[in-house]
């Protein structure tokens, strides 16, 4: 099978409102969690949240479309300008059919849908926007992406929670290699309104801290929950060969993917994560010892980080891989996630350093990883695995291997 190459990178945090400044504040160990801005949440068990602030929405979009759009699609269409651009890629040159657009979402524009209610509540229907029949939808940011840049091949919206923004890129991949010659994918969250954090509280998996520097504590003894978060990241993919043929950067390509569900508790049958795992390093023909660090899926929840410890003990050993959470700069971001921890996999490679998980003082006896804590180790990073999990029983992996790193 041929190589898929990504070309092209964008990504929207809390920490780093593009990907350089996205990055550099990652490696330094710099947070972007902190109290609820937008609105008053003390009456809310959950306080904290990593909000992405001063997004410039009003200096990329037209006061036309600034309407019609909830704020997890101005987010996701300044990626899918910036991520194209840094894939010298110009849209307008090229066939529609020829892009193919992939985004997942957890939860639609829940922002949006939220306005539009209070409108139809205190003022009548004739006050609710004629968009709210499109703008809440979860393929909204597929729809609205492909219309921007004319990318009229291949189009698709996976909704599979945490897991959705590296499901988004092992379907592009899967297209790119049908022979789409342009696929922009990943995932987009952006369900912070008292709507959209009432709906994450009854989960049960938010942290009810008031300190950022405990509130999402990834395989710490004392873990008690996840910090939410908004913002995403979008990739560019092609072939690897006409990327090359083009003159095109790459910085690297997705070697393997694999995806399982988790099956009912009642039959006691083991967690799918593992096999996730197993499925994308046979899919990139690589063995353990080639996977030079793990971005893990950290859920923060005690069981939960038992058993990806588990998972990866089993598959690799215990502590012999260096494990990383870089979400704690985040919170857990739903559908972007996966999709941003990809784009700090592939810029690990590029950089040879490995972004630092904060905050976790006392490491668990029953999660046995090699934790990068605090500050960030430098090391080559030839190939990566990125993990994530969504609610529900979702697991995806996806091995990212450095452009010269050819066969294992």
């Amino acid at each position: 099978m041929s190589d898929v190459a990504v070309t092209g990178l964008a990504a929207v945090a809390p920490n780093g409102p593009d990907t350089e400044e996205y990055w550099k504040a990652t490696v330094e160990g710099i947070s972007g969690v902190s109290g609820i801005s937008r609105y008053d949440a003390g009456r809310y068990p959950t306080r904290l949240a990593g909000e992405v602030r001063d997004f410039p929405a009003a200096e990329h979009l037209s006061s036309r479309l600034l309407p019609q759009t909830d704020r997890m699609t101005r987010m996701a269409l300044v990626a899918s300008d910036r991520a194209l651009a840094d894939a010298g890629i110009d849209p307008a040159a090229r066939s529609g059919f020829d892009m193919g657009v992939v985004t997942a979402s957890g939860s639609g524009g829940f922002e949006f849908a939220q306005n539009e209610l209070q409108n139809l509540w205190s003022k009548g229907p004739k006050h609710v926007s004629a968009y709210q029949s499109f703008a809440w939808f979860y393929a909204v940011n597929t729809g609205q992406i492909s219309i921007r840049h004319g990318m009229r091949g291949p189009g698709g919206v996976l909704v599979t929670d945490q897991a959705g923004g590296l499901d988004a890129l092992g379907h592009a991949r899967r297209r790119v290699r049908a022979g789409v010659p342009v696929v922009l994918a990943g995932g987009m969250d952006a369900s912070l309104s008292p709507w959209g954090l009432v709906a994450q509280i009854t989960g049960g998996r938010l942290s009810r801290s008031d300190d950022p520097r405990r509130a999402y504590l990834p395989f710490d003894a004392a873990a008690d929950g996840h910090v939410p978060g908004e913002g995403g990241a979008l990739l560019v993919l092609e072939d690897a060969a006409a990327a090359r043929a083009r003159g095109a950067r790459s910085y690297g390509t997705v070697a393997g993917y694999g995806a399982t569900f988790d099956p009912a508790p009642a039959t006691g049958r083991p967690p799918g994560l593992r096999r996730a795992v197993e499925l994308a390093l046979a899919d990139a023909r690589a063995h353990p010892a080639d996977i030079d660090v793990v971005f893990a899926d950290g859920a923060g929840v005690r069981a939960l980080d038992r058993a990806e410890a588990r998972a990866l003990a089993e598959v690799f050993g215990p502590c012999a891989v260096p494990v990383t959470v870089p979400k704690t700069m985040t919170g857990r971001l739903y559908s972007g996630a996966s999709s941003l921890d990809a784009v700090a996999a592939l810029l690990a490679i590029r950089d040879a350093v490995v972004p630092p998980t904060l905050h976790v003082t006392d490491l668990a006896e029953d999660c046995p990883v090699d934790l990068v804590r605090d500050t960030a180790r430098h090391l080559p990073v030839r190939t990566a695995l990125v993990l994530s999990r969504g609610h529900g029983g979702f697991n995806a992996a996806l091995v990212l291997r450095g452009e010269s790193g050819g066969e294992p």
